[in-house]
């Protein structure tokens, strides 16, 4: 079975840092992009962050770009999202996917980011609360 679990969430002030896990666990982890993405309450969920698996190529939306870093342990089969700086619009339930195909690549930069129907399994949330 499949599975993706985020942790790390919680409350935090702005200017502060968070580091966001996503444990993944009956696939091969390391065949399958991962992508990150984020809903805001009453917003569409948008595509954060992506790492591509075959080449480690990453993408972030330019609203994140400099802040956060995504990074993967293929050893312990867990993709990292480092949040800094975070501001309070980066208020959101955070969720890692597994992408569908093993080919996938993650978007180019300054592209409009990852798309959620490209994108398989998925984890049940982290909520990542930033106060100003």
């Amino acid at each position: 079975e499949v599975q993706l679990v985020e942790s790390g969430g919680g409350l935090v002030q702005a200017g502060g840092s968070l580091r966001l896990s996503c444990a993944a666990s009956g696939f091969t982890f390391d065949d399958y992009a991962i992508g990150w993405f984020r809903q805001a309450p009453g917003k569409e969920r948008e595509g954060v962050s992506c790492i591509s698996s075959s080449d480690g190529s990453t993408y972030y939306a330019d609203s994140v770009k400099g802040r956060f870093t995504i990074s993967s342990d293929n050893a312990k089969n867990t993709v990292y999202l480092q949040m800094n700086s975070l501001k309070p619009e980066d208020t959101a339930v955070y969720y890692c996917a597994a992408a569908y195909y093993s080919d996938y690549m993650c978007p180019p930069p300054n592209s409009p980011g990852p798309i959620q129907h490209d994108f398989g399994s998925w984890g049940q949330g982290t909520q990542v609360t930033v106060s100003s």
